[in-house]
């Protein structure tokens, strides 16, 4: 690394601005360790646990595995865009929209890492409250935002590296010791691969399992503002493995077959929710189980509040022209996620993430069109204009995001076809950016700059 980056702040290392330059570009191996904090939180466990019980092991199993394909498929081309790019959601996004269009997309981005940050947060408070039930949640969800902030302080290079790296065998022994305490007290049976709900399998269960873990599809969003950070040289190991396959396979499968084990095993009182399933783990393992909710929680907050942090500094200079660091972003951030943890988040997490899933996977299928669809050789020329070089608005991306969006809202709103709303809203943003792109270039003159590149004012 140059004298010129080691001299710059924690916060300008981020490079919310601008893309990563090759000396500002991390090792594979601490890129692995920010990344894979990702991997570690108690949703993937209570998703997968909730979803065998309405389709059954099985079909849950299936529709994991598929979603493995699909996500080790996107990130594939999308770590590797950004990698040769060193770009991020928010400047990329001003190819598909536009200056002021690719605000929109940084706000929803920003949004959704806070959201998670809540519902991550929650998850903690509630679990110190129940394990010491004279802190009280309001107490203990404050303790939980005034640790978080200053954890995101540092960058990817010099800090959440090494913090998710000492934090990553804890992680796995908890998860490892809390599945071997289930089978010694409660004993072990093969009961759990082939369960189904009461009255037998739906029909198409695997395929009702696949779409929801579409609603997830935000990870594309953060593979992209970490893959940026990657060395060129490494581009293959971190398609391959590092945002690959494999990732998704310890994200999903591995806690997803823990969480099926653990609620066919345990004994929980009334419906199954991350709060029970938090509660039956402390119960089991005590003062452990609290660490190891602290440590799968906390590590993927790192994520959630460092990515909410940079896209607000992207969203203040693209909407307002203001420059303010990380540091203030990050204060910013904590003080709504506290305000936020106060509310019921758990009522009302499902719709809001489904309607927030359109919009990324909206968002993440015009992605794929215009990186599979561009020459190679244009991309890092076109990822590091200038602001002033991109039109405030473009509307062959415009018409295609909100074309596509509309699409899954309708879809998603209506019983008989809600299942198919995501995979819908995906095909029809690429599809139609596709489409515009293909009358783009065959429309001439004054229609091209209503149909394709063209400037709103």
């Amino acid at each position: 690394m140059s004298k010129k980056i080691k001299e710059l702040s924690e916060a300008e290392l981020d490079y919310a601005c601008s893309p990563v330059p090759e000396d500002g570009r991390t090792s594979h191996f601490s890129l692995t360790m920010a990344w894979w904090s990702c991997c570690s939180a108690m949703f993937y466990v209570v998703v997968a646990a909730t979803l065998a019980m309405g389709y059954g092991t099985v079909n849950t199993l299936i529709g994991i595995g598929l979603s493995v394909v699909t996500y080790a498929a996107i990130n594939m081309v999308i770590s590797r865009y950004a990698i040769r790019t060193g770009s991020s959601v928010s400047l990329f996004s001003r190819i598909l929209f536009g200056r002021t269009g690719s605000a929109l997309a940084t706000l929803i981005f920003a949004a959704t890492a806070i959201y998670y940050a809540v519902f991550e947060g929650s998850v903690i408070a509630m679990a110190a409250n129940f394990f010491q039930p004279g802190l009280s949640y309001k107490t203990a969800a404050l303790i939980v935002v005034v640790v978080s902030v200053p954890l995101v302080f540092g960058s990817v290079q010099h800090w959440l590296d090494k913090f998710n790296g000492v934090l990553l065998p804890v992680y796995l022994l908890g998860l490892a010791t809390c599945v071997g305490l289930a089978i010694n007290e409660y004993g072990y049976s093969n009961a759990w691969l082939t369960s189904v709900p009461q009255g037998g399998a739906p029909a198409m269960g695997w395929w009702h399992v696949y779409v929801a873990y579409m609603g997830v599809w935000i990870l594309m969003m953060f593979c992209f503002d970490y893959a940026r950070f990657g060395k060129k040289s490494d581009e293959r190991y971190h398609a391959l493995f590092n945002f690959g396959a494999p990732f998704y396979i310890a994200a999903f499968l591995l806690s997803g077959v823990a969480g099926i084990f653990l609620v066919n095993t345990i004994p929980i009182d009334g419906a199954l929710s991350e709060v029970s399933a938090v509660k039956a783990i402390i119960i089991m393992m005590g003062g452990f189980g609290l660490l190891f909710v602290w440590v799968t929680q906390t590590r993927i907050n790192t994520a959630n509040y460092y990515l909410a942090s940079v896209n607000l500094e992207a969203l203040g200079k693209q909407a307002f022209g203001i420059k303010l660091s990380k540091y203030f972003w990050a204060v910013v951030v904590g003080c709504i996620v506290y305000v936020l943890m106060l509310v019921d988040v758990f009522s009302y997490l499902l719709q809001a993430l489904a309607y927030q899933g359109v919009f990324v996977v909206a968002w993440v299928a015009i992605a794929l069109a215009y990186m599979l669809n561009e020459a190679d050789d244009e991309h890092p020329a076109e990822a590091s204009k200038n602001d002033g070089d991109y039109p405030n608005y473009n509307s062959r991306g415009l018409i295609a995001w909100f074309g596509a969006v509309i699409v899954g809202i309708v879809m998603m709103n209506i019983p008989a076809v809600a299942s198919f709303s995501s995979p819908c809203s995906a095909i029809s943003g690429f599809a139609l950016y596709r489409m515009l792109g293909f009358s783009e270039k065959t429309v001439p003159g004054a229609a091209m700059s209503i149909i394709g590149k063209g400037e709103i004012e």
